[in-house]
């Protein structure tokens, strides 16, 4: 795809979001054929956030999606694929959120990690093992989700790359950096909604462990020439199946000893 329909292709998606304007596809001529293309207008999607909002936005961190088998059934897509964090789309825990700025969200309960240092692209690929001395810190979160097409059930991954991996909004609790006190193996997590628990679900259905989601972004990244700046944030994937919520929803996601994370679509 030549530069300039990446471009226009960029510019749809964010007005797509800015205008609250859901489309069924992008023109014929601007849908990404593969991931390389897909990557590119995302690529391009942020430069658009970044100086449509005098650089008052800034990228926090990345997000990693359809690392749980229970998601990836829901939009038929079969791998993970990444998107950015910014700070302008993001919130602390006990937070109202305006459902004039959504189409139709989805929540996931996610466990997100703060890399404490820049990892070299010379060194990889990395193992989990390596990616677990680089964690700062751990800190339960929720996803939103709310893609800019009417059904992401089936236009499939490119474009779900495209649209920044369908990140709507991000919601995080207190940090933790005794990330050895934590059972990545296997932590529950109890999603309500209203006070009625909603879902059950657990660490080991993010890739077998959040950390390999970790993992897997870094590596793919650094394939890509790309990396993570020091103090990233990286929220690693449902702990559950995407849940739906409408206005009104009180949402609790349980984290156990890592902490709760609340906010209250208004």
């Amino acid at each position: 795809m030549i530069h300039e329909n990446i471009i226009k292709a960029a510019n749809i998606l964010y007005n797509c979001r800015i205008k609250l304007k859901r489309i069924d596809n992008l023109p014929i001529n601007l849908i990404p054929q593969n991931k390389k293309e897909a990557y590119k207008i995302q690529d391009e999607l942020v430069k658009k956030y970044i100086i449509s909002n005098h650089n008052s936005s800034k990228i926090i961190g990345m997000k990693v999606g359809c690392t749980n088998k229970a998601a990836q059934d829901q939009i038929n897509v079969k791998e993970p694929f990444y998107g950015n964090l910014f700070s302008i789309y993001s919130g602390i825990s006990n937070c109202s959120i305006n459902s004039k700025d959504f189409f139709k969200p989805f929540i996931e309960p996610e466990f997100s990690f703060k890399i404490g240092k820049e990892l070299e692209l010379a060194n990889a690929p990395y193992s989990s093992t390596e990616i677990y001395t680089y964690i700062e810190s751990v800190l339960p979160s929720i996803e939103i989700v709310d893609s800019r097409f009417n059904d992401w059930k089936i236009v499939g991954i490119n474009n779900l790359i495209a649209d920044n991996g369908v990140n709507a909004y991000w919601i995080h609790g207190s940090e933790n950096k005794n990330i050895d006190k934590f059972n990545f193996l296997n932590h529950s997590v109890l999603l309500k909604i209203n006070n009625q628990i909603i879902d059950q679900g657990n660490a080991k259905n993010v890739l077998g462990n959040p950390i390999n989601s970790l993992t897997w972004l870094i590596n793919t990244l650094s394939q890509q020439g790309k990396s993570l700046p020091k103090n990233s944030y990286i929220s690693t994937g449902t702990c559950t199946p995407a849940i739906p919520i409408k206005k009104g929803d009180k949402i609790t996601a349980d984290f156990g000893k890592l902490g709760v994370v609340k906010f209250i679509y208004i």
